[in-house]
């Protein structure tokens, strides 16, 4: 029997340039630092791993990590009760750029004492977090109309704004969907980014996990019965096995698109520990899940890429990904690689979440998102396991949890009447259709594809007739750039073409007949 450690490593997509933190003054009140002798603490007993990846991505000694990783567990505490204590006044929080400084965002100004007394400072603002989190859930509820052109969208507490991530030359398309979404619009600020956010899974295998003997990803934070990851990596029902080939569990629970967690139950040959793998011979510690503030430091390991850190950048972000937008996501600047989907988070010693998605690579740098833990636990009513043997209860659920939106299904679509579909590529979809209707795919959404050729197969009914388009998005529409149909006797569609990079869609039509079809897809 091979017993392995349930590891979590994870990764979120780009990366930044860092910016350099050295420590933030002490905070009235704030007594809870662990001592600096003390095993696993925030402040002390760091990594080796963790302490060399900050020195390298954040530019610090080793003494500077050692300060900001406490000043930002003060920070988090006092955060925890300023937000409680301001109530609706509250505006969001965030550390500076080198960490020092902790600013408030206030409503009323008669709070601003109250926060210079926690040891923050204090700045007024037109709207408190629940009124742009409001806004905010107006967008998400439009999201479905937002075209390739919008990236996201997300909370700026410094900004006191939601911001629209347009594409160069498509701001025009952000204000649009803004407008339509019903956000006033001194809430909304529009900016340009380069972003094209992806999900991280690599369906060529390598190490961490793999779903069905096919994809791989990585494996989360261990709770008790198993381990939490990302929902896209795979839906109930599905299996999965070790780095070693070794069958692991199943998935219980999956969420994705509108969020991006999801539950595996491991078999009796696995124990979770309370630990991420560094994957460098060692282990790195959890003790806790304390969510950390906006502007505090955070690393992450992936079996892609390694450890690597940043800075929290941004809360309550909105990512429209071509399979579909997620919401409540948590941005960064740190770099992570295909692969490195569901892994670990850390602020210190305290889990923060897992890998979704994002854009960039660890060569170019990009911007990351990660799925926070907390709702994971809560919403799955899932206990944390820590480093010391403990186990942490789930969090209380949020009281105002981000819009809903359906879940992929639990079972695979029906495959064509007549036997299984011929039809294979690097994505295959199945779906029904009565005649003269038509249906976009993937998932009603659309896929990002590099420069060069793409192919695609239909196998539709006998008898019926369906043809399959190529659409690609020109920035204000969507153009055909190829078509093919399925015979009635039963020959499948092939459809083949060059094209430059950019956004597309497939459109499968029931032109005659009717019944059950599948599409294979491939592009690069």
């Amino acid at each position: 029997m091979d017993r392995r450690r349930m590891t979590a490593i994870g990764v979120l997509v780009a990366t930044a340039g860092a910016a350099a933190a050295v420590t933030l003054p002490a905070l009235a009140g704030e007594g809870t630092a662990p001592p600096a002798d003390r095993p696993g603490g925030a402040a002390a007993g760091v990594a080796p791993e963790v302490l060399d990846a900050m020195r390298r991505d954040l530019s610090l000694s080793p003494e500077q990590v050692v300060d900001r990783l406490r000043s930002e567990r003060q920070a988090a505490g006092a955060v925890a009760r300023l937000r409680t204590e301001l109530g609706a006044d509250y505006g969001g929080s965030w550390l500076s750029a080198d960490g020092r400084q902790l600013t408030v965002a206030v409503a009323d100004p008669a709070d601003a004492d109250r926060v210079r007394a926690a040891g923050a400072v204090p700045k007024q603002v037109a709207r408190g977090v629940g009124e742009l989190d409001a806004v905010k859930r107006r967008l998400d509820r439009a999201g479905a109309q937002a075209s390739p052109d919008v990236a996201g969208w997300y909370v700026d507490v410094a900004d006191n704004s939601v911001v629209v991530l347009a594409r160069p030359g498509a701001e025009a398309a952000g204000r649009r969907f803004a407008a339509t979404g019903g956000a006033p619009a001194g809430a909304v600020t529009v900016r340009t980014a380069t972003e094209q956010p992806r999900l991280l899974f690599d369906v060529r295998g390598g190490d961490a996990y793999f779903i069905n003997n096919a994809g791989r990803c990585s494996v989360g934070f261990s709770v008790v019965g198993g381990f939490v990851t990302a929902g896209h990596c795979g839906r109930p029902g599905d299996r999965t096995t070790g780095s070693n080939r070794v069958a692991q569990g199943t998935f219980r629970a999956s969420s994705f698109p509108g969020d991006d967690w999801a539950f595996v139950e491991v078999n009796g040959d696995w124990t979770p520990q309370g630990v991420v793998n560094d994957f460098n011979g060692g282990t790195v510690p959890v003790a806790g899940s304390q969510e950390a503030p906006i502007g505090a430091s955070i690393c992450r390991s992936g079996s892609t890429t390694g450890t690597r850190c940043g800075v929290i950048q941004a809360r309550n972000a909105t990512v429209n990904y071509p399979e579909g937008t997620v919401t409540g996501l948590t941005r960064t600047n740190v770099c992570a690689e295909p692969g490195d989907s569901g892994g670990a988070w850390l602020s210190g010693d305290q889990a923060q979440g897992v890998t979704s998605g994002g854009s960039g690579d660890c060569t170019r740098g990009g911007v990351t998102f990660f799925q926070p833990v907390n709702e994971i636990l809560a919403a799955n009513r899932l206990t944390l396991v820590t480093a010391d043997g403990g186990e942490v209860p789930p969090p209380s659920a949020p009281a105002e949890p981000p819009a809903a939106t359906t879940p992929p299904p639990t079972t695979p679509p029906t495959p064509p009447a007549g036997g299984e579909s011929d039809c294979t590529g690097q994505v295959t979809r199945a779906g029904s259709l009565a005649a003269g209707r038509t249906q976009t795919q993937p998932d009603g959404r659309w896929f990002r594809a590099p420069a060069g050729p793409q192919r695609a197969c239909l196998d539709a009914p006998d008898g019926a007739t369906f043809a399959l388009t190529l659409q690609r998005w020109t920035g204000t529409g969507w153009r055909t750039v190829a078509r093919a149909d399925a015979d009635p006797d039963g020959a499948a569609a092939q459809l083949a073409t060059e094209g430059p990079a950019g956004a597309y869609r497939y459109r499968v039509t029931a032109l005659r007949g009717s019944g059950d079809y599948t599409l294979a897809f491939s592009a690069g």
